[in-house]
């Protein structure tokens, strides 16, 4: 994929910016949509749970967002300057799975508050990252990395 990255542990970091834009955009569209439907809420988030499980699971290259990046925005920029790391993506996308999916399940069982809060949280996670470059999941990826670590078996 174009202007991804040469080493596959790294990728430039526009990518997960422009999928954060693309999930803000969803997430504001499911806060807005719930104040007529909780059902169509639950749904959106659901969908956009399942964005975020393909990218916990393979990454940014794999992302359905990341995928449109790579193949319609990418080669229209210029050459990569800065890249970042795929794990901590990959974490971000696990936490970002986790507010979709209680926001879905709260939506979906009458929970609206917890479908208002979990989709807020969501939103202001993907809103700092697209916006600001700063990534809630990223920064959260090295302290569990390091309390799971300590946490395993010598």
């Amino acid at each position: 994929m174009p202007n991804q990255s040469t080493t596959p542990d790294q990728v430039d970091v526009r990518g997960p910016r422009f999928a954060a834009w693309v999930t803000t955009a969803v997430l504001v569209i499911a806060l807005l949509v719930s104040a007529y439907s909780s059902v169509a809420a639950a749904i959106l988030l659901g969908v956009q749970a399942a964005v975020f499980a393909v990218g916990a699971l393979g990454g940014p290259r794999k992302h359905p967002f990341g995928r449109v990046f790579a193949a319609f925005v990418a080669p229209r920029l210029g050459p990569v300057t800065e890249r970042e790391p795929v794990p901590p993506l990959k974490f971000a996308q696990l936490v970002g799975l986790v507010f979709a999916v209680a926001g879905a399940v709260g939506f979906a069982t009458g929970l609206v508050a917890l479908g208002l809060a979990a989709t807020a949280l969501a939103l202001v996670a993907a809103f700092l990252n697209a916006a600001f470059g700063i990534c809630l999941g990223c920064r959260l990826y090295p302290l569990v990395s390091h309390l799971r670590s300590t946490a395993s078996p010598a």
